[in-house]
């Protein structure tokens, strides 16, 4: 495995200490549609595990998947909320 750098490592290690799905997302809670996949997008490319070897790597992307994935969904989100 390629090593990884210390970025790489404290973004996912950040991401993992969130306890909310908005923070995990770095959005509001008033974020709108196009905001929520702007910046599921963002944080998707900085952990997805092709580019971001560091051994939380992967567990951060799976938490910033659901967060979109809850958010995402209108009627999810309201019950998040």
């Amino acid at each position: 495995p390629k090593p990884h750098t210390p970025e790489e490592a404290k973004i996912a290690s950040e991401i993992l200490s969130f306890r909310c799905y908005y923070e995990v997302l770095g959005v509001q809670k008033t974020a709108t549609e196009p905001e929520l996949k702007k910046a599921y997008k963002k944080r998707a490319l900085k952990l997805h595990p092709d580019k971001n070897a560091a051994p939380q790597a992967e567990e951060a992307f799976k938490r910033v998947n659901d967060a979109m994935m809850t958010l995402g969904d209108d009627s999810k989100r309201r019950l998040y909320d």
